[in-house]
Order: C-alpha cells, then sequence, then structure tokens
C-alpha cells in the first residue's frame, strides 16, 4: 500500500498489520494531504559540495534503483497514485484550475521590493560572473538580488521570473520572484558588510558596488535590471539530495529516489529545459507552521532554464546528453569523429535575450539533465504521465502569459519562447500518453464511473472503444472473484444493495490492449454514495 505516515506511525502500523493481516484500504483513504508532520528539533545545517556531487553521480549510483527483476513503484502517493499536499509537494493547477492571474503571479505576486526607500545591502558577491546582492528594503523584508550577463541582458532574470511560476503551478514550493529595475541611488551599503574577494575577507565598500554593476546591463532607460526573490520563511538547512533520506528529519521516510513527485520531476525539467536540476539548486528549510517545527522543501534558482545557463547562452549539448558519458565518447572514437549526435542538428534563432531553446529537435524520452539523477533513472511510465498530464493543462493563452512575465523587450522573442514551449508541451504529452492507458479525472457519478479521456481532450489519438470488467475485490486478501456478466460502466446492483462495506475493482483497456489497463477501486456502504478509493496503471 502506498501511503506516508510519520516514522512512529509506521512502524506501529506495520506490527500490527503483521498480527491482524494488512488491509489495502483503510476508512480514511484517499488522503488528500499528509498526516500532521511530528514536532523536528534537532535538525542541523548541511552544505553539500557540487563538485562531489558531480562525481557521486557520475562515477557511482546513489540510491536504490529499479532492475529488470524488481520494479519499484513510486512512494509517498496515496490510494490513488496521486502526492499528497505537504512538506513537498500540494496540487494545484491540474487539480484545481487557476486563474490567469493566479498563474502569473506566481507563489506571492503581492510584496515586491519598496521602491519608497533604499536598499540596504547585508551580503554581496562581488567576484565571478553571476555578481548579486543580499539587501533589504524599506520595509524591512530581505530579497536576494541576482542580474543578468552583460552579453544576454534579461535572459537568465526572464528565465527564472518564468519558470519559477511554472514550477509553483506545477505543485512545487518555491521563492516569490520580482522583476526589479533600479538606479545605484537606490542602494545603501550596511554596516559592517563583509565580502570575500582574492584578498580575504573585507569590508565591503561602494567602489565594490559600483565594480559589481559594471558587471550588469542597463536598460535603454539607464537603469539596472534585476531579479528579486523574497527570501524563503524559515531556517536554511542546505539542499535536498534525490536519493536516500535526511536523518535528522523523522518525517523523512520514503527514499527521495521512490518519491513521484521528484521522478516525475524529470518531465518538467525535460519540458523547460531544466538541466542544472541538481540538489545544489534545492533548499530545505526549517519551519513553524501551527505550532509544530518541521522540514519543508523547495526548488530554487531557476535561471538555467530555457534557453539560459545562467551566464552565457544554453550550450547546444544542453539537454542532449549528461557532461559525460560512455555512449557518446566511444561512437565519436569508434567513428574517428564522424559520428553526429542528434542535438547537434538543432537550429537556434539569435535572440540574447532567451538564449538557446528549440522544439524540433526536442524528445521527451531522450532528454538529459547535466548528470544522473537517482530519481529521474527510475521513474516508469505511471509517473512520466503524472507529470504529463499536468504539463498538457497549460493552455497556449495560459503559456503565453506566463512567457510575459519575463518582460522580455523584444516580441519576436518572447513569442518565439512560448512556441517552443507548446510544442514542447505538445511532444511530452504524445510520448508519455502512449504509454499508458491516459484515463484520468475518475469520479462515480449517478451509479457510474466518469472519467476523463486526455488523449481525445488533448487530441493525441490513441482512440478505440473501452472494455471494464467487474471483480468483487476482498480487502484484506486483495483477491478479486469475477462478476460475470456486469460490461458497463455502471456500478454492479449487488454493491448498491449490500449493507455491509464492500469493495469492487473495475478492470478498464481499450478494446484488444490489455497491456495498457487501469483497475479502479471503489467502496460502497449500504445507502451512502459509493466512494472511489484506488487507482492502480498496467502497461
Amino acid at each position: 500500500m502506498n501511503r506516508v505516515y510519520p516514522a512512529l506511525l509506521v512502524i506501529a502500523l506495520s506490527t500490527i498489520s503483521a498480527l491482524l493481516g494488512a488491509k489495502r484500504f483503510y476508512p480514511d483513504d484517499p488522503l488528500t494531504a499528509e498526516p500532521a508532520p511530528l514536532n523536528t528539533e534537532n535538525v542541523k545545517r548541511r552544505q553539500l559540495s557540487r563538485y562531489y556531487d558531480l562525481f557521486a553521480h557520475t562515477l557511482g549510483k546513489p540510491g536504490e534503483r529499479s532492475t529488470n527483476g524488481h520494479v519499484i513503484r513510486s512512494r509517498a502517493v496515496n490510494t490513488l497514485g496521486e502526492p499528497m499536499d505537504g512538506a513537498w509537494y500540494t496540487k494545484r493547477h491540474y487539480w484545481k484550475p487557476m486563474t490567469t492571474e493566479e498563474l502569473t503571479r506566481g507563489p506571492g505576486g503581492m510584496t515586491p521590493p519598496s521602491m519608497d526607500g533604499p536598499w540596504t545591502i547585508v551580503s554581496a558577491k562581488t567576484e565571478g560572473v553571476t555578481p548579486g546582492f543580499v539587501m533589504v528594503d524599506s520595509k524591512g523584508r530581505r530579497f536576494f538580488l541576482k542580474f543578468d550577463p552583460l552579453g544576454n541582458p534579461e535572459m537568465a532574470t526572464a528565465a527564472d521570473m518564468i519558470s519559477a511560476r511554472f514550477f509553483h503551478a506545477l505543485g512545487y514550493h518555491v521563492y516569490d520572484t520580482y522583476l526589479v529595475y533600479f538606479t545605484m541611488d537606490q542602494l545603501v551599503l550596511g554596516k559592517d558588510v563583509q565580502v570575500t574577494d582574492k584578498k580575504g575577507r573585507r569590508k565591503i565598500t561602494q567602489g565594490d558596488v559600483l565594480e559589481t554593476l559594471l558587471k550588469v546591463p542597463k536598460n535603454k532607460d539607464g537603469k539596472y535590471r534585476g531579479l528579486a526573490s523574497l527570501q524563503l520563511p524559515g531556517l536554511p538547512l542546505g539542499p535536498f539530495r534525490f536519493s536516500g533520506l535526511r536523518g535528522d528529519d523523522p518525517n523523512d521516510i520514503v527514499p527521495h529516489e521512490h518519491r513521484r513527485d521528484l521522478r516525475g520531476y524529470y518531465v518538467f525539467c525535460a519540458w523547460l529545459d531544466h538541466d542544472d536540476s541538481r540538489a545544489i539548486n534545492t533548499l530545505d528549510t526549517f519551519v513553524e507552521e501551527d505550532g509544530v517545527k518541521h522540514v519543508k522543501h523547495h526548488l530554487l534558482d531557476f535561471g538555467a532554464t530555457l534557453g539560459s545557463s545562467t551566464t552565457r547562452p544554453n550550450s547546444p549539448r544542453a539537454g542532449g546528453e549528461y557532461l559525460f558519458s560512455w555512449g557518446p565518447t566511444i561512437k565519436e572514437i569508434a567513428t574517428l569523429g564522424l559520428w553526429v549526435p542528434r542535438w547537434a542538428f538543432a537550429k537556434y534563432p539569435n535572440y540574447p535575450s532567451i538564449g538557446r531553446i528549440e522544439a524540433e529537435v526536442f524528445d521527451p524520452e531522450r532528454w538529459y539533465p547535466e548528470y544522473p539523477n537517482p530519481a529521474f533513472a527510475n521513474r516508469l511510465p505511471d509517473d512520466e504521465f503524472w507529470a504529463a498530464k499536468q504539463v498538457m493543462a497549460f493552455s497556449d493563452d495560459q503559456i503565453r502569459a506566463i512567457v510575459r512575465t519575463g518582460q522580455i523587450s523584444e516580441p519576436a522573442a518572447e513569442s518565439y519562447l512560448a512556441d517552443c514551449l507548446i510544442r514542447r508541451r505538445d511532444k511530452i504529452g504524445k510520448a508519455f500518453f502512449a504509454k499508458v492507458l491516459p484515463l484520468d479525472r475518475f469520479s462515480i457519478r449517478d451509479g457510474e464511473i466518469v472519467f476523463e479521456d486526455l488523449a481525445k481532450t488533448h487530441k493525441l489519438g490513441q482512440t478505440g472503444p473501452l472494455k471494464i470488467t467487474w471483480s468483487q475485490f476482498d480487502n484484506e486478501t486483495e483477491k478479486k472473484t469475477p462478476l460475470s456478466g456486469e460490461t458497463s460502466f455502471a456500478i454492479p446492483k449487488e454493491g448498491l444493495t449490500r449493507q455491509a462495506t464492500s469493495y469492487y475493482a473495475a478492470d478498464i483497456c481499450r478494446d484488444g490492449d490489455t497491456r495498457r489497463t487501469i483497475t479502479v477501486y471503489m467502496r460502497t456502504e449500504g445507502s451512502r454514495e459509493p466512494q472511489l478509493v484506488g487507482i492502480d496503471r498496467s502497461w
């Protein structure tokens, strides 16, 4: 059974189940939200070396992996196969369609940095090609201020602004971001602010601020453009990993490589070309909510999405293969350099404000992050479908509206970026809907099972009559007893007349294709309305 409980409750239930016999469904199924977290006290900040992470995942295989003989289905889901609202994820646009205003506003949208007073710099990064500041506005709110590279005005800040809104609508916890335009007069130095450079640790000067801003492009009005990200609430603890557990968090009980919200994250990253989707671009925070202290998990830093690599346009290779992999290397050696990788055939228009992204060569099943990700590697067709249905839920107009939040000044570049995302969306639906029977949004209405055929909704083919077979389901042994003569989507009459609690299973497939099947489980209790309690997908 796929459920999430705090650790002590899991141990207790496991012991009871062993003595009394397990049940497939419980009276409170399906859960919509994770049970309240255990109060947590002893959590520690941790750092993760980006170089260690690179080599550990390139040369090794962290986490538990599925094999041909041992396929590990996703966990951290309810009996319907959906991640529950909680510290990792919250169901949003697909389940509760958001308005255009909500989509473009993002996770906050109501607290931009105040322009009525100075921005006080309290921390700074002055070296390298990605300078930035931590500043406090006149209302006392702390923001992280990042900029574009000189050669590509608008590129990184637009990518961050746009992708943060997509990932929020897709259900993840992200930061609240704003595009800001300001002059140097807006910035003042805080007291005793330190900076580290080649000379070591020292007090920052106004000259350092000026030198930093010399690396930042100005718009035609002579103002600097930046991305201001409101500091997340809680104490920063460092990144989470895409495998294993956080040992100091008693609520973290599902290995990360088996979480559906992290496996399906692959599809979202492929869509938005987030090849920099590694642990270093995540953040755990220690928060207190409803009087309970616990760890909350976030995604952050989307400057290297879409066509941007933050400091420069994306490499044509980005998304096409890992930074290092044996396959392409061997092919190049074996052919004396004559073999041409698929990604090399892509063509890109010259739009400095969006970098390099395209949809013609893009293949969602052959997209790669910078280096292997255990959760991505473990994804299964039902994980991909879970994510693909959410991508397909964005209409053309909604995608264009979210792209407009990037405030890209060249209309042709903005239009091209939106067109790319629309075409990539359609490829994702076509690729991942084909692997399963793409029926969803199941419910029971007037004594019948109703649902949406997403292939038909999005005009992706896969048509044909559906076949249904009914069984009585034993919730204790999980044995199915076929019911002869029941071939319609109406709940069997005996299920509507029995006074005792009973369970039924309906196996649905397209006529002639029994491999891709959906099993829908329901509970009947006398005169009460039948309740949908579970969904399984086979492929």
